[in-house]
């Protein structure tokens, strides 16, 4: 019990382009790309911050 199957993942994305519409689906996934890429950098700038501390 827990992970979303494909059935799941296919429904999810029928409702989001039912509310959203498809013209505006690229435009949130590339708000989405530009989200999960700014928590990427942050977090390995973080452990780079990180890194530096202990070597000092």
């Amino acid at each position: 019990m827990g992970g979303l199957g494909v059935s799941e993942l296919v429904i999810i994305l029928i409702i989001v382009v039912v509310i959203f519409g498809a013209s505006r689906l690229p435009q949130l996934g590339k708000g989405l790309g530009q989200g999960i890429r700014n928590f990427k950098d942050s977090m390995r700038a973080s452990q780079e911050k990180g890194i530096e501390k202990k070597t000092e």
